[in-house]
């Protein structure tokens, strides 16, 4: 039997995410722009919540096409609001629209999003924490609170630090599995 981190365990959806995504290295821009879609939306809520409603988030969004979205104008944004397969918070929905905005003026300035993101690991390299339990899982780090700032000034919405480590931590930019995981890069 496989061992992973504790918190990937007791439900099918965790698994899997823990199993097949969380943690893995993420340069596709498009991916880049759904976990930010999606880790927005989580703010006070559990990610459990949110991979139950991704495939309504992934045709609410445009299968996450950031040139898509930023064209969606106020009538789009009050029938999204209607949408039981997403969360309906207006200000959310919002931030979305606003942060695909300004997501494709940060991949016109660095040709990527994905090339703006790495810029803020010390030499472009992966960050790799020794977690033993759920319990020594830092609610933020350095890395996370310069880029949530970078992103605020640029214009960014419900990206705060604590939500882009989350976000670190799933595109790969942090290596945060269990020591005794199954999925740990050596």
């Amino acid at each position: 039997m496989k061992k992973r981190c504790e918190w990937g365990e007791g439900n099918i959806l965790l698994t899997e995410y823990h199993d097949k995504e969380w943690g893995r290295l993420v340069k596709d821009d498009r991916k880049l722009f759904e976990f930010l879609v999606l880790e927005s939306a989580q703010a006070g809520l559990n990610w459990l919540t949110i991979l139950k409603k991704r495939s309504g988030y992934k045709k609410a969004f445009a299968n996450f096409d950031a040139k898509k979205v930023a064209k969606y104008d106020k009538r789009k944004i009050t029938s999204l609001l209607k949408d039981p397969s997403i969360i309906r918070n207006r200000l959310k929905v919002e931030a979305a629209v606003n942060n695909a905005k300004r997501f494709l003026e940060i991949q016109k300035e660095f040709g990527s999003f994905y090339k703006y993101q790495t810029s803020f690991l010390k030499n472009g390299k992966q960050i790799k924490h020794n977690l033993r339990k759920n319990s020594d899982y830092p609610t933020t780090i350095k890395e996370a609170e310069l880029f949530a700032k970078d992103l605020k000034s640029r214009g960014f919405k419900f990206l705060g630090p604590t939500t882009l480590y989350a976000h670190m931590q799933a595109t790969g930019m942090v290596d945060d599995h269990m020591i005794y995981c199954f999925r740990r890069l050596i």
